[in-house]
């Protein structure tokens, strides 16, 4: 017998049947996983092409990127108190978008190339709007399924305001010094493969935030690190990856 199964079975003698399962309600809070965003706890659920465990709130449905961000906004900006903000959200997530919505109205505007539920159609690359038009862009996960990212960045950074600022975040293989690219590689399959996802075009390395800087952009990093202490890392179900926060 193991000195843990020893002991489960000397609490289980000892205790009252009452404090045993207060016991083991309060051990099963703590494997319970927090969403900071719905501010609810449950069990994370598995998401993604190649799944990974406990990456979904049950409740709003964010992943780890979706939680690591609200924290970096609401700890770094001030984007959820109502001024005059004009925002630019491409490929916008739900739970953030509704709230966008209530604080800024018709100052907040989502964009999508093929999502019918956006408010405009927009291609990344070449965006409809003059120069200086935004106080704030927001585009996740979107650059990595563009062929001329470099272009897309040169646009957003054309469109933000010069007191403006953005947060662009990519998915990216830290194993990877360079940018990986093969342009022809142009199947589903191929793709899968080579970067990880079948309408991926790229895999990001740890160069990202020189492809940001040659876009016209200035960027600070943050990491997980910095916004959560370990603890709440794993309780949150936190991605460790970097915040890219991009300014004139």
């Amino acid at each position: 017998m193991t000195i843990g199964l020893f002991f489960k079975k000397v609490i289980k003698a000892v205790l009252p049947y009452g404090l045993l399962k207060l016991f083991r309600y309060y051990k099963s809070q703590k494997l319970l996983s927090y969403c900071p965003i719905c501010k609810k706890t449950g069990n994370f659920k598995r998401f993604g092409v190649r799944p990974r465990p406990n990456a979904q709130c049950p409740h709003c449905g964010s992943v780890e990127r979706h939680r690591l961000l609200w924290i970096f906004l609401q700890k770094h900006t001030d984007i959820f108190k109502k001024d005059n903000k004009k925002i630019l959200h491409v490929a916008a997530e739900p739970f953030l978008a509704e709230k966008l919505t209530k604080i800024y109205g018709e100052n907040y505007l989502t964009a999508d190339l093929f999502n019918p539920r956006a408010m405009v159609k927009m291609d990344i690359t070449d965006i409809q709007y003059s120069n200086n038009t935004f106080d704030v862009i927001i585009c996740n996960h979107v650059l990595e399924h563009v062929i001329d990212d470099a272009k897309a960045i040169r646009e957003f950074c054309r469109v933000l305001k010069s007191t403006g600022w953005a947060i662009l975040l990519v998915p990216i293989k830290q194993s990877l010094e360079k940018t990986y690219e093969d342009y022809s590689i142009t199947t589903e399959a191929g793709r899968l493969e080579a970067f990880g996802q079948g309408d991926h075009v790229r895999y990001y390395g740890r160069d990202y935030v020189d492809r940001l800087k040659s876009g016209g952009f200035k960027v600070r990093i943050t990491g997980t690190n910095e916004l959560a202490k370990e603890k709440e890392i794993k309780k949150m179900k936190l991605s460790k990856e970097n915040i890219y926060y991009c300014h004139k």
